[in-house]
């Protein structure tokens, strides 16, 4: 596709509105389009007849006399009145929402123009309309495009949107989408993530390989078609119509764009030009000033998401840089700071993490509006219960983050929107994308960017290098962040375990990232369907082998039958990069710093993945004996670039916050996870001997003493915790619909009991509901109990599910191990098998050795452990 060029003129030498593309000495028909006529005066344009160097002379005469001046678009003739006055109520309507309606004088003057049943008629709307035309198109039988300034003041305003009419002659009938775009509207950031595309100019220019560059700073303009209600995105064919177009500037001044116009992707080149040089003036906006206080009255930092009452979004996503991120709508404010906005109606959504309740208002922003206050108010707080919030996996680079104009973000924007979410431990993970630029900020102790209590920490995370097709690692606590042997990624061992010895050896916490992913319920030969999107593959009689739809394989029939078992005995394809090779690494011991043998997974990662997915396998692993923890992650911006903290770890401390102190609680198991949007708080077990028998109350803490209560025989604890959940007071429709393979993955909007606002409180006992609870989630903390009766050795937990989960209390009854499950002991050591099989030929020939070594232990350890197992 060719590139438009970009005008280097100086915005501040006087303007040429002239429109006209020729030379002076060109004898050529005005405007451009109407050449494809193939003669002088094209039917539906009123051309002058005249050379045009003379139409050039008059131009420069009226810009001299005017900076703005410029000749109405000719009239269309042979109009048929009646769709044109339609058409012109619609615009009306939709000119009223976009809040830049038509004057009094023009409305009066429209309605009776549109009474008129006279020759006459169209042509007066034409005039009356055509005071608003920025852009004239013209569209000619074979589809190419000219286009030529209108007579609108072209008059913009800093960080707000202004509304122009496009008035389009239509030769062909031509009913495709008509696209507005400029290569100063481009975004001001560039990514490899081809996910993000941000602007319809952006989309046209990269259309055939990377496009022209421009600098940033005349990427100051952002345009859009207005095509919703009562309009219709494409053109409706008739020989006359008009469209609005959408002007946004970032900057205030003479600013001066190329603008063009393309029918459907990509118009035909016929030698006419379909761009136009338009030089604006920008008016600034109000510069207002923000007071920003916790429910305390303290300064903090906050979210801000901006909207005027056509939902457009402020400061305008494809113009932001760091801190304020174009893939999501909201921007972070700290007192004392400002927004810039203009004038108008403005939707003002002010947030501070899950905890604290969300606030709205509408502003009106004119020559007063000088200082705005915002003051949280919180529904919970943990932190002074002693529970630290905290996100184990944020990126500052790769993913939706821009490589251009920096290789991702730098500690202090990572910082603000830490503070914004009210997070308290925020751990940027360098990966793959940007790796050598991103590991100098890694020092080993937290960022000086952090501002107690919340702290911003660098480690890393083994994505895009290394072993990372075998599952990636979240490697916490490091003290050393590269593998001996190199200074940068290509070294790094192809084993997960290798990886994991190494860290460990250096006391760092490891654990799995986004779990779920090659965890999915997946057909297996012979078996049969989970759901696409929520279930399990069941047997079907008569099947043959066979992959799901979309899957590879397609040979007999499969049975959907949709399910949300938790736990499922489907052997899943451990083909991703979640918890697949953790299968085989959770059966191994490592020496850690002094040399004593510790797991070599500290915790499997949570709530950024379907929750059925993630749960399966850790339910499993638990039943099997083992007793991995469980933490809560975003990976932001890769799975989530909403907001950091979708997904979080509480963790109980008991003195001052610390990363240290925080990531122990994590191996401790001393947390649940969550949304944040509901707490399970101190959960602890009570055993009371029976009557008779004599000896002290046992109580364990969550966390504490290995999370172990010991009993001498079977009998009945009791589980207490402090509970508190929020859901908004009508369901939100969109979340409910959608299958629980659909983000949010984690969301207490799932929990939700009907039309109320209860949820559901689980306590699971060896991966199954034993008993419940319906809770209201009124904001309201509570003390809850249960009485639950064990025979045997078993783990215990508390879930609204999929809202938070806590980590496990286990209870051994007679000194005897956990083996909860012998089908969840076979289920491992299938998937043991199964993942051999598909990361097997992703391991480097001179680790291949230990790693048939390492799975082979893992069926050993499996195999012992069934062999003890007596329940199935």
């Amino acid at each position: 596709m060719s590139q438009l060029p970009v005008d280097t003129h100086d915005p501040k030498a006087p303007p040429s509105q002239t429109g006209v593309h020729a030379s002076a000495d060109s004898e050529r028909p005005w405007p451009p389009a109407a050449a494809a006529c193939g003669k002088l005066t094209c039917p539906f344009w009123t051309t002058p007849k005249f050379p045009l160097r003379r139409l050039a002379a008059a131009a420069l005469l009226a810009a001299v006399a005017s900076t703005f001046a410029q000749a109405p678009p000719p009239l269309v003739r042979n109009v048929e009145l009646q769709p044109l006055v339609a058409q012109v109520r619609r615009l009306i309507e939709a000119l009223d929402y976009l809040g830049e309606p038509f004057s009094e004088t023009d409305r009066t003057a429209l309605a009776r123009a549109m009474s008129q049943r006279d020759a006459d008629a169209a042509d007066k709307l034409q005039r009356i309309l055509d005071a608003r035309v920025l852009f004239a198109v013209h569209i000619n039988l074979d589809l190419s495009v000219g286009v030529a300034l209108g007579s609108a003041n072209p008059e913009l305003v800093e960080g707000g949107w202004r509304q122009f009419l496009v008035k389009i002659a239509n030769d062909p009938g031509a009913s495709a989408t008509l696209l507005a775009v400029s290569p100063n509207a481009q975004s001001v950031s560039s990514t490899d993530n081809s996910r993000r595309e941000l602007t319809v100019s952006d989309d046209h220019f990269r259309q055939g390989g990377p496009p022209a560059p421009v600098p940033p700073a005349d990427r100051w303009l952002d345009l859009q078609s207005y095509d919703a209600q009562p309009l219709r995105p494409t053109l409706s064919g008739l020989a006359l119509e008009y469209r609005i177009v959408q002007l946004y500037s970032r900057d205030a001044g003479r600013r001066k764009a190329k603008v063009a116009f393309t029918v459907g992707r990509e118009t035909p080149d016929r030698g006419i030009r379909n761009d136009v040089d338009v030089f604006f003036t920008c008016r600034p906006a109000r510069e207002i000033n923000l007071r920003v206080l916790n429910e305390n009255g303290q300064p903090t930092t906050a979210s801000f998401t901006i909207r005027d009452r056509a939902g457009r979004v402020y400061p305008s996503q494809a113009k932001r840089l760091a801190p304020d991120f174009a893939f999501h709508p909201q921007v972070y404010r700290s007192d004392g700071e400002t927004l810039r906005l203009p004038d108008g109606m403005h939707d003002v959504r002010f947030e501070y993490g899950p905890e604290a309740v969300p606030q709205t208002s509408r502003l009106a922003v004119d020559a007063r509006t000088k200082k705005l206050e915002f003051k949280v108010i919180r529904w919970i707080d943990p932190s002074k219960s002693g529970w630290w919030s905290g996100d184990h996996h944020i990126h500052a680079a790769g993913c939706a983050h821009y490589t251009n104009p920096t290789e991702g973000i730098h500690p202090p924007d990572m910082a603000k929107h830490i503070l914004g979410e009210d997070l308290k431990v925020g751990a940027i993970l360098t990966m793959g994308p940007a790796f050598d630029y991103q590991k100098q900020f890694f020092t080993g102790a937290d960022d000086k960017a952090s501002r107690y209590p919340h702290l911003l920490h660098y480690d890393i995370e083994v994505a895009g290098f290394g072993s990372h097709r075998s599952g990636h690692l979240c490697l916490l606590r490091l003290r050393e962040q590269i593998y001996p042997g190199g200074d940068s990624l290509a070294h790094w061992p192809t084993l997960c375990l290798n990886t994991i010895r190494w860290a460990k050896k250096q006391g760092a916490l490891v654990g799995t990232a986004h779990s779920g992913w090659g965890l999915q319920p997946d057909p297996t030969p012979g078996a049969s369907v989970v759901s696409a999107d929520m279930g399990r593959w069941i047997r079907s009689p008569g099947t043959d082998r066979g992959r799901a739809p979309g899957g590879g394989r397609n040979s007999g029939e499969l049975r959907l039958v949709a399910s949300l078992d938790l736990p499922n005995y489907v052997i899943p394809p451990f083909d991703g990069i979640g918890a697949n090779e953790y299968i085989m690494d959770v059966t191994h011991e490592v020496p850690g710093p002094d040399g004593r043998l510790v797991p070599a997974v500290d915790f499997l990662a949570t709530v950024d993945t379907p929750s059925v997915w993630e749960l399966n396998i850790w339910y499993h692993t638990l039943n099997a004996g083992f007793r991995t923890r469980i933490s809560g992650e975003t990976d932001f911006p890769c799975i989530y670039g909403e907001r950091v903290g979708l997904g979080r770890s509480y963790v109980k401390l008991d003195g001052q916050l610390s990363y240290d102190a925080w990531c122990e609680g994590i191996r401790n198991g001393r947390n649940y996870v969550g949304d944040g949007k509901s707490h399970l708080m101190d959960f602890a077990a009570v055993h009371v001997p029976p009557p008779g028998e004599g000896g002290p109350t046992a109580v364990v803490h969550l966390g504490e003493r290995g999370s172990e209560l010991k009993l001498a025989r079977a009998g009945t604890v009791k589980f207490t915790a402090r509970v508190a959940a929020r859901l908004n007071e009508r369901p939100d429709p969109a979340i409910r619909a959608r299958s629980y393979a659909q983000k949010p993955y984690w969301d207490i909007e799932r929990a939700r009991l009907g039309e109320s606002r209860d949820v559901p409180l689980e306590v699971v006992v060896n991966g199954y509901p034993v008993a419940r609870q319906i809770v209201a989630a009124d904001a309201k903390l509570r003390e809850v109990s249960f009485d639950v009766p064990l025979e045997r050795s078993s783990w215990v937990a508390l879930r609204i599910l999929p809202s938070s989960h806590t980590n496990p209390i286990w209870v051994s009854v007679g000194d005897q191990p956990v083996r909860a499950s012998r089908r969840s002991i076979e289920w491992c050591l299938k998937g043991v098998d199964q993942c051999w099989s598909q990361k097997e030929m992703h391991i480097a020939a001179a680790e291949l050795p230990q790693a048939r070594a390492d799975y082979e232990h893992a069926r050993q350890v499996y195999r012992q452990r069934l062999s003890e197992a007596d329940v199935e």
